[in-house]
């Protein structure tokens, strides 16, 4: 199949699929013309890497998780601590984003929100007290 069925199929952009040939994630045969032509297994693939990057996997933890996908002598601990090391990231993000909130959250109560030139929002920003 052409790059714009496997597009279709695997729900990714042709510029991601790529993307993802030119960094050697996938790797479709050629035609006769020197068309890329992808089979199943590509496509199969295309959608376990939009999957994982979905879930926030980067590409080289992709490039991981697919070497183990297809290591069938694989450990599952192995899998899981690359998913426990994800979840220990989101988590740290989730917490950042929650204190950016509260802080924020302060600032916008704090400002009157009227036709006063005064802000406690821009003083803060400006670093001013």
């Amino acid at each position: 199949m052409n790059i714009g069925v496997a597009a279709e199929r695997s729900g990714l952009p042709p510029k991601t699929i790529r993307y993802y040939e030119e960094i050697a994630l996938v790797t479709p045969g050629r035609s006769e013309n020197g068309y890329r032509a992808y089979e199943e297994a590509d496509v199969h693939r295309l959608r376990f890497l939009h999957r994982a990057r979905d879930l926030g996997f980067t590409i080289e933890e992709c490039r991981q998780l697919l070497a183990l996908y297809s290591d069938r002598a694989r450990a599952s601990a192995d899998v899981k601590a690359i998913a426990e090391t994800k979840i220990a990231e989101i988590d740290r993000k989730v917490a950042e984003l929650h204190a950016l909130r509260e802080t924020l959250a302060h600032l916008a109560t704090t400002c009157h929100g009227d036709d006063r030139p005064d802000c406690p929002i821009l003083e803060d920003l400006a670093g001013s007290e």
